[in-house]
């Protein structure tokens, strides 16, 4: 995710949209349709077939106005499926917070190996629930995980699943020997519960993406608008209906791909939720909370969140 301050360097952050990937899409899309038109004038004023092509822009006004009407509800759409997944994650962090105070609570001072397990295995869940919402979850990013551990976790198709059943099996094991009373079993289940909520939301906007047919529709839509569009402008505009095409092509060509590059909010591009700074943040909180910050300082330092330009 790129990260700014709003209204503060305005010049500076218009230079570094150059940068994105999205941005660099449109450009090429608005350079093509800004040949296609430039090849379009010099064959009509050229050949002197204004006469033949010209055409009513009061037409080209009107679909203008349906295009922006469907634009504004792809780009609501997509805008809603990002903030609902930044809404999850503020949620995750929350529950994590929660859980790891309810546990540095319940359990005595003296329990230290159960402080490491509910820090070890909650940090590992972000980590794992960030990289199962992108390609599949990397084993190697996982922290202080023992070799039986690993390989046990190779042999899981859905490692976040498996990371939750523990600590509700570990909780469910302190109960039964009476290490933790039946309140506190209560208090420790509803936070556990809420990760495998937040990781179902964040699935569902994972596998639910926007209909293809209205997603083609779209983009239809817009290569029409732009190719006809200079049959309306030409007779008026000359040569200058060649910047004027890509001006308006390069506006609702830009909406529509931003729309597509946010509404799998999970991702590695510029504008995606920065799930991996999260994940980094919820386990350093946890660690801090339960006070197993000395083991974890033995790991090696690891880039939680690739950005991508």
């Amino acid at each position: 995710m790129v990260i700014y301050e709003p209204n503060k360097n305005w010049m500076k952050d218009v230079v570094h949209l150059h940068r994105s990937w999205t941005l660099q899409k449109i450009v090429r899309a608005v350079m093509l349709m800004g040949l296609f038109a430039g090849i379009f004038c010099f064959v009509v004023l050229h050949f002197g077939l204004l006469e033949h092509v010209g055409t009513n822009t009061g037409v080209y006004s009107l679909l203008g106005v349906a295009l922006s009407i469907v634009l504004v509800y792809r780009t609501n759409t997509a805008y809603e499926r990002w903030w609902e997944g930044r809404k999850q994650w503020g949620a995750l962090v929350n529950t994590c917070r929660d859980l790891a105070i309810t546990v540095h609570a319940t359990f005595p001072k003296e329990d230290e190996e159960s402080r490491k397990f509910f820090a070890k295995h909650m940090a590992n869940f972000c980590i794992a629930l960030r990289d199962h919402l992108r390609t599949g979850v990397n084993i190697d990013d996982l922290i202080l995980l023992q070799p039986e551990e690993r390989e046990q976790y190779k042999t899981k198709n859905h490692i976040p699943n498996h990371i939750v059943s523990l600590m509700f099996g570990r909780i469910q094991d302190a109960f039964k020997k009476g290490d933790i009373t039946a309140e506190d079993l209560l208090n420790l289940k509803p936070p556990i519960t809420h990760l495998l909520d937040v990781m179902g939301a964040c699935e569902r906007i994972r596998k639910t993406p926007i209909p293809f047919s209205y997603a083609v529709y779209i983009k239809i839509f817009i290569m029409l608008y732009g190719a006809f569009l200079p049959f309306g402008l030409v007779q008026d505009f000359g040569y200058f209906t060649i910047p004027i095409v890509m001006i308006v092509f390069f506006a609702f060509i830009g909406l529509e791909m931003m729309a597509a590059e946010i509404e799998d909010p999970f991702g590695l591009d510029c504008n995606d939720l920065p799930t991996g700074d999260i994940a980094h943040n919820i386990k350093n909180n946890v660690l801090e909370i339960l006070e197993t910050r000395k083991p974890v300082a033995e790991e090696p330092s690891k880039e939680l969140y690739q950005k991508v330009f």
